[in-house]
């Protein structure tokens, strides 16, 4: 029978060490042709929206989908998985935290493989929710000794560098301006709501690397095209999702700041069938999609270990 695990669960069985093993070893089996991913396909109600996202990872033996519902109440994420040898129904899991945790694993993968080696410096716009996870990956995946943070309201940007400084044992620095948050930065991460760019590329220094992880719609970005078009390396954890949903490309192909066959694959990257930074003062930059295949990788390792220790309720079915 398959079992049902809670957000709880997920917060006690899932660390972002793992997150960031599992979404690496999950990528760079997508690009070894051991995966598939779809992209997330959408169901637009009168007064919200329903996102159905699968994928497979046929080399652990798993394939699944998450299905979620945004509306004005709120967003409801639960993520399906099933064995891919039998087809046998394995769990149902709420997907919130895991979300969060995959997808701040993502841009922690990228940092990885893209950041200058000696890169110490992490400046962050936005400070909700999902900014904690991006943050906590990109430190777990690289060694950095300070972060300026920023977001429009004082008092929040007060409160995350108090909160996730002492999580993380890093200095923190609120700053007044997204531009503050940029300037001099090694690595970049934009993790907002916004509709309009918050990274100006002007501002990016030479060796930045970026992570644009806010934005999942062709009507939003968080990046310029003048940050687009000044970087040597263009990945995304899906092309076909980004010419889909990722604002932040889509908007930089249609101003002729780039043409779609400078964006790689994250998978290609890390399976090494792509080359990634050349230079030190080159400028690389990360569009996150959110995709499937991250969900499987995690949600996966989650259903293992709430095996292993007796962990959820079995469903009658």
């Amino acid at each position: 029978m398959p079992l049902f695990l809670t957000e709880s669960d997920v917060e006690k069985l899932l660390t972002m060490d793992d997150a960031l093993r599992l979404v690496e070893d999950a990528l760079r089996d997508f690009g070894n042709g051991a995966a598939q991913n779809q992209p997330r396909q959408r169901i637009r109600a009168p007064h919200g929206v329903l996102h159905v996202m699968p994928a497979g990872l046929f080399s652990r033996g798993y394939m699944g989908f998450k299905a979620y519902t945004s509306f004005r109440g709120g967003a409801r994420f639960y993520f399906h998985l099933f064995d891919s040898n039998t087809g046998d129904y394995l769990a149902i899991i709420q997907a919130d935290r895991l979300g969060q945790m995959r997808t701040g694993a993502a841009s922690g993968v990228a940092t990885k493989f893209l950041a200058r080696k000696n890169a110490k410096t992490i400046g962050i716009i936005g400070t909700g929710w999902q900014a904690e996870s991006q943050l906590e990956a990109v430190c777990a995946a690289r060694n950095f000794a300070k972060v300026k943070c920023f977001s429009r309201a004082a008092t929040r940007r007060q409160q995350f560098a108090a909160k996730m400084s002492a999580q993380l044992k890093i200095e923190i620095e609120p700053v007044v301006s997204a531009q503050d948050a940029v300037v001099e930065s090694d690595v970049v991460i934009a993790i907002t709501t916004a509709a309009q760019p918050v990274v100006n590329g002007e501002w990016l220094k030479a060796g930045a690397h970026v992570n644009a992880a806010g934005s999942n719609w062709t009507t939003r970005r968080e990046v310029d095209s003048t940050a687009v078009k000044r970087a040597h390396a263009i990945f995304a954890d899906s092309v076909e999702q980004a010419k889909i949903e990722a604002g932040d490309l889509s908007q930089a192909v249609s101003e002729n700041a780039i043409g779609w066959r400078q964006v790689q694959e994250l998978s290609a990257l890390v399976s090494g069938r792509a080359a990634g930074r050349a230079g030190d003062d080159d400028i690389t930059l990360f569009k996150s999609c959110g995709i499937a295949l991250e969900d499987v990788a995690v949600g996966a390792r989650v259903y293992e270990r709430a095996r292993a220790q007796g962990i959820g309720i079995e469903l009658p079915f």
